[in-house]
């Protein structure tokens, strides 16, 4: 029997884009189990609450260390919404044949009976691969715009 041939750096960049395409797509379905099986339980989560710079924000929230203490603040927030989210333009760098990081632009567009959040900004994340499969290691959010209006 032969082995399959080793992942090219092309093929481990695919697989971290799959891995964020999945992330928008089963937040945006509510599929949790597998959205929750795309991190690694440790996560650390950073989310910035307005428009930053670099970060640097005083409304950035204190880190959420695991997936455990990250669900419920993002499911707490899209409750009784329906969510799109879209990331775009990666720039992924791998750092070694386990770890990488990469920036991501994002837009995300929050619809409540009522009223509506549209955003933009960017991901910033680490990934580790265990077991053959990459996964969210680290998540910053940063944000470039934030709009909430009224809806009919």
């Amino acid at each position: 029997m032969t082995e399959p041939p080793a992942a090219t750096p092309q093929d481990e960049i695919e697989a971290i884009r799959r891995l964020k395409a999945q992330y928008c797509r089963f937040l945006d379905t509510r599929d949790i189990p597998a959205w929750r099986a795309l991190f690694d339980p440790d996560v650390v989560v950073t989310l910035d609450l307005a428009v930053s710079t670099g970060g640097a924000d005083p409304q950035t929230m204190p880190p959420l260390q695991g997936l455990e203490a990250f669900e419920p603040v993002v499911l707490g927030g899209i409750a009784d919404a329906a969510t799109m989210h879209h990331c775009h333009t990666p720039e992924i760098d791998l750092t070694s044949p386990t770890t990488a990081s990469a920036i991501w632009a994002m837009e995300d567009l929050l619809v409540w009976e009522g009223r509506q959040l549209h955003g933009a900004g960017h991901y910033h994340e680490t990934y580790e691969k265990s077991d053959g499969r990459w996964r969210i290691k680290t998540l910053h959010l940063t944000r470039t715009m934030l709009r909430f209006t009224e809806s009919a």
